[in-house]
């Protein structure tokens, strides 16, 4: 997992992500259709399909004076907008972070967590209990009294929670390509699309999970999308904002099923092969050839698991030469051979 990531998002580049509205649940990333004349790639917006993020909760939160609470029974994506006020959030082996108005906060998997006032602060030994209210409010801390016209006095701290879950199987693998927390800064779409996440998730409409599926993959990719900070560790996110690594990173996941080598590679980024082997694991926190490995047979896995392709299909198109080449590589990979790990998986 990587180590924090801040991200200013008035400072953007214009590094370039699709909608990923377009995908399915049954669908495949545009990585898995084979060979695209001039197509353009987008890994992370493939990553993030591929995880299958499903809404868990996803609520509205108040708190007023000095409250404290602390979450350690979730192992879920978790993810907070400030919507007024600030906050102290504490997340278990990280340095605490102070969360204001305007910040977003993501965290890709999450087990425990604290979350305290700042103005006032909240003193040692207070815990305080979540109250769910039947307006869908959960208020936190002390009960605002009305005033003597009948109105409440706005409360001190306001956020929009939420947890999701990741449906696909291979979700330890993806994340592991992801930063493990995110923070992003002055971004208002963050807040729309939270917004309607909550809404959606509410409603009791025709094809509500797919929409939340889709709206979640959108929240993610918002949170993501960013300029990585020249002292980020290593993965997926550093490997794209980097001049040399971000084309063969974006190369091997336009067509998998190109024959890819480290000299290849190489040309691509403009460095020798040593330069580049060496930038590249570095950078990514794994070899070329290790990343390419993965990543084709997590789509491999992907396409076995649909039942709508053959053991000869899914070899052409994540690039081998022949069916027994790929089922070697697999079963090596994974431990079963493609066949019993297309019917284990259609079964289960």
């Amino acid at each position: 997992m990587l180590d924090l990531l801040h991200i200013d998002m008035n400072a953007q580049t214009n590094y370039h992500l699709k909608s990923s509205f377009h995908y399915r649940k049954s669908e495949m990333p545009k990585s898995l259709s084979g060979p695209r004349s001039g197509a353009h790639s987008d890994p992370l917006s493939d990553v993030i399909s591929l995880l299958r993020p499903q809404a868990v909760s996803s609520k509205l939160a108040e708190a007023t004076g000095p409250f404290r609470v602390r979450r350690d029974d979730i192992d879920e994506v978790f993810y907070c907008m400030v919507l007024a006020g600030c906050l102290l959030l504490e997340v278990d082996g990280k340095p605490p972070l102070e969360v204001r108005a305007g910040d977003f906060v993501l965290i890709p998997a999450v087990s425990g967590f604290t979350v305290s006032s700042l103005d006032p602060p909240a003193p040692a030994g207070l815990v305080s209990r979540p109250e769910p209210g039947e307006d869908g409010i959960v208020r936190i801390g002390r009960k605002r009294e009305p005033d003597e016209k009948g109105a409440c006095p706005p409360a001190d701290v306001q956020q929009l929670i939420g947890h999701c879950s990741f449906g696909s199987p291979d979700a330890e693998l993806l994340v592991s390509l992801l930063p493990d927390m995110v923070v992003v800064k002055g971004e208002g779409r963050l807040a729309t699309l939270a917004g309607l996440v909550r809404d959606e998730a509410r409603a009791d409409r025709p094809a509500r999970d797919v929409v939340v599926e889709h709206l979640l993959q959108v929240l993610l990719i918002e949170a993501f999308r960013s300029n990585t900070r020249p002292d980020a560790t290593s993965g997926l996110l550093r490997g794209l904002a980097d001049a040399r690594v971000g084309p063969s990173l974006r190369a091997m996941h336009e067509t998998p099923s190109a024959a890819w080598s480290v000299p290849e590679l190489a040309a691509r980024a403009g460095l020798s092969r040593s330069a580049f082997f060496t930038r590249f694991n570095r950078v990514v926190g794994l070899a070329p050839m290790a990343y390419l490995l993965n990543w084709r047979m997590t789509l491999a896995k992907h396409m076995l698991r649909s039942g709508s392709h053959g053991i000869a299909d899914v070899s052409f198109r994540i690039g081998y030469g022949s069916a027994s080449a790929f089922s070697t590589a697999f079963t090596r990979h994974v431990g079963a051979s493609p066949a019993r790990f297309a019917k284990s998986a259609i079964a289960g």
